[in-house]
């Protein structure tokens, strides 16, 4: 590791520095999110390009020198992008993000300390994968970014669907890093918000009601469970109506409350472990779906809420429990909670050691770069553009 020193900089131009990287690391987050949407959107490119290149400047300006090379190569790739002779793909936004952690840090360490601590040998090696990335070489383009990536942050390499503990993180009821809850989140309540109460029909109220205040002694027994009911019933009614509420959303309600119910009952020192777990541990986690589910099993009027709260962790690939069901065997209301339910996990705070809460915006794309096959495409079209419209305000 090498330190580098700045000059003898004025703390304004150093806090001026910060808030506009701040500000285009926010407004790349957002064109990200959208290139996700639309990726041949060449407006969408330009911007993501203008940003870079803005940054690099910046820097170029203080004489922030150790980072100017990575973002030069960041910026030619991008230019490439923008001039319609390389494709954007997951993997590029992830470059762009882990390159803007890694000048956020130096910045933030140079404004605390003076100094910045970075990995010249690191820095040279991502700058020549990225150089190798040119126009006439475009089938080993995914290659050449996965390995600049795995170099940023080597966690990445990790599979989601060999990571246990990926499908039994619990939530905290907090802000996310500097990502604001306010825009998916007004009401703690999602039953106090008149657009769904339009959605509830009379006779079934008091059940859904009975049920929320359940669950809230329940979310009470671990620190990472607080809100979580209310913060998925909310975007999954969202959703719903986005899509034409194909799903009854009463079941779907009830579905969000209910649907950890079981990890009530399990012992806290698995729950609350920060290692990771044993197979028979993690055997144990996957059979809350049989008791949340049997929390319905004489109540017939909710008969679809105990069918989605049974297949929610099933994967459209096959790959889910308990069952394995296959896409076509899932219910609706399971594929878009099973989406909601991963969102929110990796959004709050987890026991496990190598878990990172994400920033909302990170979480969206890293959920568009798991493997195909993990979720519903026509429901992760909607959590794109449900999100991409909350994230905006």
């Amino acid at each position: 590791m090498q330190t580098f020193t700045h000059d003898d900089l004025d703390a304004e131009i150093l806090g001026d520095l910060l808030e506009e990287i701040n500000e285009l690391y926010e407004a790349s987050e957002q064109t990200l999110i959208e290139l996700e949407l639309k990726p041949k959107d060449n407006e969408l490119q330009r911007a993501l390009f203008r940003s870079i290149h803005t940054i690099k400047g910046d820097l170029g300006m203080v004489n922030f020198s150790p980072l100017i090379p990575l973002l030069q190569h960041v910026e030619d790739l991008l230019d490439f992008l923008r001039n319609g002779q390389i494709n954007y793909t997951s993997t590029m936004s992830d470059l762009v993000l882990l390159t803007l952690d890694r000048v956020k840090l130096f910045v933030e360490s140079c404004i605390s300390s003076g100094t910045a601590q970075y990995d010249d040998q690191l820095f040279k090696h991502l700058v020549q994968h990225i150089s190798r990335i040119k126009p006439d070489n475009g089938p080993h383009h995914e290659k050449l970014l996965a390995e600049s990536v795995l170099l940023l942050d080597p966690t990445l390499d990790a599979k989601p669907e060999n990571d246990p503990p990926a499908e039994i993180a619990q939530s905290v009821n907090e802000d996310l890093d500097t990502d604001d809850d306010s825009a998916i989140n007004k009401e703690s309540n999602p039953l106090d918000s008149d657009s769904t109460i339009k959605v509830l029909s009379k006779e079934r109220q008091t059940d859904i009601v009975f049920f929320r205040a359940l669950m809230e002694p329940i979310e009470a027994r671990s620190m990472y469970w607080a809100g979580r009911g209310d913060r998925i019933a909310k975007l999954a009614l969202l959703m719903n109506k986005m899509e034409g509420s194909p799903i009854d959303a009463d079941q779907l309600l009830v579905a969000c409350y209910v649907h950890d119910f079981g990890m009530a009952f399990m012992p806290l020192h698995i729950l609350h472990k920060r290692d990771r777990l044993e197979i028979v541990e993690f055997n144990l986690l996957r059979s809350h779906v049989y008791k949340s589910s049997r929390l319905l099993e004489h109540l017939d009027q909710w008969n679809e809420a105990r069918k989605i709260v049974m297949q929610h962790h099933e994967r459209c690939d096959g790959s889910g429990y308990p069952l394995g069901l296959m896409e076509k065997d899932i219910c609706e209301g399971a594929k878009l909670l099973a989406i909601l339910d991963t969102f929110d996990a990796l959004t709050h705070q987890r026991a496990h050691d190598t878990h990172r809460k994400r920033p909302k915006k990170r979480a969206v794309i890293e959920m568009n770069n798991m493997p195909e096959g993990q979720y519903s495409q026509r429901w992760m079209a909607v959590f794109n553009k449900a999100m991409a419209s909350l994230l905006m305000k």
